[in-house]
């Protein structure tokens, strides 16, 4: 899976000029397509550990144990809930519904996110290929731990791109999420990557199967495979 500069800036906490810098001085593995910068996921985690970026390195990472044991997705996914045959143009009204129902979150808090849904640039719209994107708020907010959502919204028509795709496949299905706190949204932001990557869960999201499949096959790829008997 290809990821975009504004992506790998945001994984690894940096701006996107030292990324940049990186791909000059550091030999950062990346693909030049069509004026634009393109990064293989693998490619990328195996060039941080080199250089002993690993734990920086957010949904590149892997996971550990403290992390497998942090938050989960398929709770976040029950609360934001999934949307069907949702009209582009009716995108920004189930964002609204999506974080008036959040879990956790003042009155004030709600209000100060909506607000930010409507401002120029207030959503940052990432997409990871396969027909997905990851819409999220462009700042970071403070939530509290108990807070939270992930919502799946199936689109009628494909999402106007402005601008190229990773893999030119048109963004029918959006994982709009609200990280906890500014520190758990890499780790948010990566597990939903890493589901849609898990072909159980892409696939059974591209037939539009009934919530409950959907929801199962997701918390199914957030539970670690059993170690056979003898390793370890």
């Amino acid at each position: 899976m290809y990821l975009n500069l504004i992506q790998i800036a945001e994984s690894f906490g940096v701006a996107e000029k030292i990324v940049e810098d990186w791909i000059r001085n550091e030999g950062l593995p990346h693909t030049p397509d069509r004026g634009r910068l393109l990064f293989d996921r693998t490619q990328v985690a195996e060039w941080a550990a080199d250089r002993g970026l690993a734990a920086k390195a957010g949904f590149l990472a892997p996971e550990t144990p403290t992390l497998a044991s942090a938050l989960r997705i398929e709770p976040l996914l029950r609360a934001g809930g999934i949307w069907r045959d949702v009209a582009v143009n009716g995108v920004p009204a189930i964002y609204e519904r999506v974080i008036a129902a959040m879990p956790g979150a003042s009155p004030a808090i709600r209000q100060l996110l909506s607000q930010r849904i409507h401002a120029p640039g207030g959503i940052t719209l990432a997409p990871v290929g396969s027909g997905f994107a990851l819409p999220h708020f462009s700042t970071r907010v403070a939530l509290g731990r108990d807070s939270g959502t992930v919502a799946l919204l199936l689109l009628r028509e494909a999402w106007p791109a402005a601008d190229p795709l990773p893999d030119e496949t048109p963004v029918t299905h959006l994982f709009f999420f609200v990280a906890p706190s500014p520190r758990a949204h890499l780790d948010v932001l990566g597990r939903i990557c890493r589901l849609i990557a898990q072909g159980s869960v892409r696939e059974l999201i591209r037939q539009r199967a009934p919530d409950d499949e959907i929801l199962r096959a997701v918390t199914s790829g957030e539970v670690p495979a059993a170690m056979p008997e003898g390793k370890g």
